[in-house]
């Protein structure tokens, strides 16, 4: 489970849980007989969720339950279906049914204590935060930030740790490029004045020609400088020839190098070489 995953809509799910666990030991009815005359009106001895099962597992433990079915679903690093259905999604239903008997339970009281009110407060910001949360960009944000790196170079990368990660090699200029292999720097391999070229066309090192997938590697834009990002949630990271199947998924709290720009699109590298296409660019956080 990725915790940098969960949102700030899940940190006001957890919160609303937490508040409907605590309604569930507070009275639920206003009414004592305090005020009742006579031998035959005794006294009304308090009571909780906890002495109503119905109430109990209708309201409560139900908004509990949902809440951790959303945590849950959230954090892992596959949705997770049980009988055809997203886990989370049927959790996001689940809190909704709660805030609705939650609503008609205090409204049919005739007079609702301390419990039943919170209770309904908790269990109407729980159904709120769990449907608001994939629509509204404020709740969409990461609920713990992103690391930021130590002491970025030039092109990103902290010194001796290559892209972040314990044991890796940087890549250094004139090696490879932006990290993938074969990558001419600028100017390599170009004559200069006076020098006759030994064999025309586009040459590589030990003077063999260039595959043809490096030879149409596009080009990093001019204006364009590489840098470090990281994702609010889980993306996709697409192929660079167009396939509608993802390559890999860049995880929150990882950090990864920009080498080139499309349009709104990263070309994004991962920690094991790959480079791809990041459609989604809404919300990273630059390193």
């Amino acid at each position: 489970m990725n915790i940098r995953s969960l949102t700030r809509g899940d940190g006001v799910v957890i919160g609303a849980a937490v508040l409907l666990f605590i309604a569930s030991f507070l009275d639920i009815s206003s009414y004592d007989g305090s005020d009742c005359t006579g031998s035959f009106c005794p006294k009304i001895a308090s009571t909780n969720a906890w002495d109503s099962l119905s109430l109990l597992m209708g309201m409560f433990l139900a908004g509990v339950i949902a809440a951790a079915l959303i945590v849950v679903a959230r954090a892992l690093p596959q949705p997770l279906k049980v009988a055809g259905l997203d886990l989370g999604q049927f959790g996001v239903a689940w809190t909704v049914f709660v805030a609705w008997f939650a609503f008609w339970t205090t409204v049919n009281s005739g007079g609702a204590g301390a419990g039943l009110i919170l209770g309904l407060i908790a269990a109407l910001v729980l159904a709120a935060a769990a449907v608001a949360t994939p629509l509204v960009p404020a709740l969409k944000a990461g609920l713990v930030p992103a690391p930021r790196p130590q002491t970025p170079s030039p092109y990103g990368a902290a010194p001796g740790q290559g892209y972040g990660y314990p044991g890796a090699h940087q890549q250094q200029p004139g090696h490879g490029g932006y990290g993938y292999p074969g990558a001419q720097q600028p100017g390599q391999g170009q004559p200069q004045p006076g020098q006759a070229q030994a064999q025309p066309g586009p040459q590589s090192y030990g003077g063999q020609q260039p595959s043809p997938a490096a030879a149409q590697q596009p080009a990093p834009a001019a204006d364009f400088a590489p840098f470090w990002f990281a994702v609010p949630v889980a993306r996709p990271l697409y192929g660079e020839d167009g396939a509608p199947t993802p390559i890999a998924e860049l995880a929150p709290g990882t950090w990864y190098l920009a080498v080139d720009q499309r349009g709104q699109a990263l070309i994004a590298q991962t920690q094991d070489g790959r480079r791809g296409v990041l459609q989604d660019t809404t919300g990273i956080q630059r390193g």
